[in-house]
């Protein structure tokens, strides 16, 4: 059960829109297997938004992918609104797919630039099926909710003709137009000018709000997390190592990886702490199987990070970190 916070502050707990259970995911590279995403369990309700953290290589983006089944786990299961989505082909993969959408970090190469703003909204209503009678209506209501308005005056304009903002804006009504209950937006913003991004993690949020949607947001920005998820979750070498309220897991980080990208990244209204020791060396730099994988960039790595791999643990009811340091939650 996922836990949401309501207007009293109170949490309660909801059923979850999409779960996964114990993802995993290995390419074949050089010959050899390579774990991108291990053991990754879950879930997100209708209505709230979870940010996925970590540097580039972590595995979020294969993470979102597996969710939104653009990728197949290797192992593991993805349950949405109660169906086991795991090995769906054919026309039962395709209804999903209209309730969860994905918004592209490039907007640029996200619309086919021969195909007019009406044609490319046009396009995944004809994907899924919905009637061309109820076309027009849906591109005017949805061109209104990403305020390109009057939506006559954009309809026939190609992306050329249009800002990076602009774009980014046609892109979201694309994945907003078939009626989704789940977003994932995969870093929306950064591609776009610092002067429009607030504009349209507003325009995200106030979707998410008017029409109930769970999302799932991969960024490196802890800020941008901050901004528009209630909850969040690190993850270093395709595993999970810190989960919780987002508020709570970046003032007061448990993780040794988390706490260097506190450190790291100036977060608004957060005191941070930038005596700790940054991160160590790179990706590259990773332990070598066994262990924990961290701990090769680790300022507190200690004898028993070499002989075992922590396990994700409970420390507070909505906390979970994976890491041997005791009395982490200062």
């Amino acid at each position: 059960m996922s836990d949401v916070r309501g207007g009293d502050g109170v949490r309660t707990a909801m059923t979850p829109l999409i779960k996964a259970i114990g993802l995993e995911k290995t390419f074949r590279t050089r010959g050899r297997d390579v774990a991108a995403v291990a053991d990754v369990s879950l879930e997100v309700a209708r209505g709230e938004a979870l940010g996925i953290v970590g540097e580039s290589g972590c595995g979020k983006t294969t993470t979102a992918r597996m969710l939104l089944r653009l990728e197949d786990p290797s192992a593991g299961k993805i349950i949405f609104d109660g169906t086991d989505i795991t090995t769906l082909r054919g026309a039962a993969l395709l209804k999903f797919r209209a309730q969860a959408q994905l918004v592209f970090q490039n907007p640029f190469d996200a619309l086919n630039p021969r195909f007019s703003i009406r044609r490319a909204l046009a396009e995944p209503l004809n994907n899924f099926g919905v009637p061309i009678r109820e076309h027009a209506d849906r591109i005017d209501a949805v061109l209104h909710r990403v305020r390109l308005t009057p939506p006559a005056a954009w309809l026939d304009r190609r992306p050329h003709e249009l800002s990076g903002g602009q774009l980014q804006r046609v892109v979201l009504a694309r994945a907003l137009i078939p009626g989704p209950t789940l977003i994932v937006a995969d870093e929306p913003v950064s591609m776009l000018d610092v002067s429009v991004r607030a504009g349209i993690l507003n325009l995200l949020r106030e979707a998410r709000d008017a029409l109930g949607l769970a999302a799932v947001y991969i960024s490196h920005d802890l800020a941008l997390i901050r901004y528009v998820c209630e909850r969040t979750m690190v993850m270093y070498l395709g595993q999970v190592v810190e989960e919780g309220p987002t508020k709570e897991l970046i003032a007061n980080p448990a993780h040794p990886y988390t706490r260097a990208l506190v450190a790291a990244v100036p977060v608004p209204h957060v005191a941070q702490d930038r005596a700790q020791l940054p991160i160590r060396g790179s990706l590259s730099d990773a332990a070598a199987i066994g262990g924990c994988a961290f701990r090769g960039r680790c300022p507190h790595a200690m004898k028993i990070c070499i002989e075992l791999a922590p396990t994700l643990r409970t420390i507070t009811p909505t906390r979970r970190v994976a890491c041997h340091l005791e009395g982490t939650m200062s």
